[in-house]
């Protein structure tokens, strides 16, 4: 079976094809441009921006795999999987993921941008069999510009995935905090992998206090501290990775709080923000089995959508 899966995140244009045959996944993806000095986009200029990117990425997708004809097709139409969740931008991708189907006679399948990350995270880690309908529920972490959640996703034939929510971040989210303190050091948004290499230069093991409420972390804090060690003229690198540590020692400290909740729940980390080698490093010593994703399956990508529009299509198939 082909799928084809479509997202336009906030930041970031994607398309992906997933052949589940081979098991391959052939995706292109563009960021959103970002003017200089700024740490995001209005809505109404990301979907201008995904409307230009997306058809120009799903040539390019074309060209490499022979059409874009495929058994199903997939789209993320919400940030996350909860009553409520929307943003515009998505719009953007489920228009043209409805001209795609309809083209060709074949089935739509609607998700959210979440479900997308933590498909892709399993896929990257060598995971999938974490969807067997008789695997146990595991955690799973979204940790990006928008979110710093933590979830209880429990296998579902009838949804793949039932995604509840555990904790979160109470205020600034810790991708925004990453963007804020980059930006205040010159980087250019978004500042994560810059981010991440100046803080290599730095063998600092200093982090904020962590506080959680309810399993909740609060991150506001950290801007603060990290702009009172700028002020301080703080060498550049030790003010990276300070920010770094604190973003681990709150994602740590939230884990060990869910597994109270779950105990010897495998806990999976999904988004952008995961893609950081130095955070990735301080969560290997949580006491239960992880799972992190590559970074090319971390940041914003449209293959988890490939990958949920074909279990989707198996399931409604099998039950036809």
């Amino acid at each position: 079976m082909i799928t084809i899966g479509i997202d336009t995140s906030n930041y970031t244009t994607s398309c992906a094809r997933f052949d589940t045959e081979t098991q391959t996944i052939v995706q292109e993806k563009r960021l959103l441009p970002v003017p200089d000095g700024q740490a995001g986009l209005r809505q109404s200029d990301a979907v201008f921006h995904h409307t230009k990117q997306l058809p120009e990425l799903l040539e390019a997708l074309a060209e490499r795999c022979g059409g874009l004809c495929a058994d199903a097709y997939g789209v993320s139409t919400a940030p996350r999987s909860a009553e409520g969740s929307y943003m515009p931008c998505f719009l953007a991708g489920i228009g043209t993921a409805q001209v795609l189907a309809a083209a060709v006679q074949r089935p739509l399948h609607r998700t959210s941008h979440q479900m997308g990350h933590i498909l892709a995270a399993l896929y990257s880690a060598g995971q999938l069999a974490w969807l067997r309908p008789d695997a146990p529920p595991f955690l799973a972490f979204h940790v990006s510009g928008g979110t710093t959640d933590c979830v209880c996703c429990t296998p579902n034939p009838d949804t793949l995935l039932t995604i509840d929510p555990v904790s979160s971040s109470l205020d600034l989210k810790a991708g925004q905090a990453i963007d804020r303190v980059g930006l205040m050091l010159g980087l250019q948004f978004p500042c994560g992998p810059a981010l991440e290499r100046l803080a290599a230069d730095s063998h600092s093991n200093a982090h904020g206090k962590i506080t959680l409420r309810n399993g909740c972390c609060s991150l506001s804090g950290l801007q603060n501290q990290c702009e009172a060690l700028y002020k301080r003229q703080t060498p550049p690198a030790d003010i990276a990775r300070y920010c770094l540590n604190t973003v681990a020692e709150a994602l740590r400290a939230m884990t060990l709080d869910a597994l109270n909740v779950y105990p010897n729940a495998a806990v999976l980390y999904a988004g952008g923000v995961m893609s950081n080698r130095l955070i990735q490093q301080a969560l290997q010593a949580v006491p239960t089995q992880t799972a992190f994703s590559e970074p090319a399956f971390s940041c914003d990508n449209a293959a988890g959508i490939a990958i949920y529009a074909a279990y989707r299509e198996v399931s409604r198939l099998c039950s036809a």
